[in-house]
């Protein structure tokens, strides 16, 4: 079984993808499939969050790329920048993951978040779309 262990900058050859949701890319001992179908472990140091098109070095040389999977999810949009902020200062408060875009936020589906971003005035859209959430201030 091909064992993907290390990031690697750059590769002149990409040997397979591995397409995870976002709970699967925080982790940092998995099992998983590429996208060929073939069984892979995933260890990286602990605390590592995978993002969309990391790449990483195999313990045979091969290097797999890292896709986001899409994912039920929630677009918040706002009519103005206030009501943005307001809605993010509200899920920050809930210490609830968001994806920051341009003029839009992104969180897992949960309707109760829904409801309360709902009532701050936000457009709540549900889509299927890869989850890439802020890191955190200290998170590099």
């Amino acid at each position: 079984m091909l064992t993907i262990h290390t990031k690697v900058e750059q590769a002149d050859h990409i040997a397979g993808e591995l397409i995870l949701p976002y709970d699967q890319r925080e982790k940092s001992r998995l099992r998983a499939t590429l996208s060929s179908g073939e069984e892979i472990a995933v260890f990286t140091v602990r605390g590592t969050v995978l993002r969309d098109g990391d790449l990483l070095l195999g313990d045979d040389g091969r290097i797999v790329r890292i896709v986001a999977a899409s994912e039920p999810t929630y677009r918040v949009d706002c009519a103005n920048s206030h009501t943005l902020l307001r809605c993010a200062f509200h899920l920050g408060n809930r210490h609830t993951q968001a994806q920051v875009g341009e003029g839009f936020l992104r969180i897992r589906k949960d309707p109760v978040l829904k409801d309360m971003l709902t009532g701050l005035g936000a457009t709540v859209t549900e889509e299927l779309a890869p989850f890439e959430p802020e890191s955190g201030a200290y998170g590099g």
